[in-house]
């Protein structure tokens, strides 16, 4: 049976931060891969 799309993004684990590992809240014009607390940090 074929899955449809809205319960294959429903079915997605949650965004985490690329650096620290968190969940990242996903928001539909957001591209980050980092959050807000890393983000902020100063390389």
């Amino acid at each position: 049976m074929i899955m449809s799309s809205t319960e294959f993004f429903r079915n997605l684990p949650p965004k985490e931060c690329a650096k620290c590992g968190d969940t990242i809240e996903e928001m539909a014009d957001c591209y980050s891969h980092e959050c807000d607390d890393c983000e902020g940090e100063i390389h």
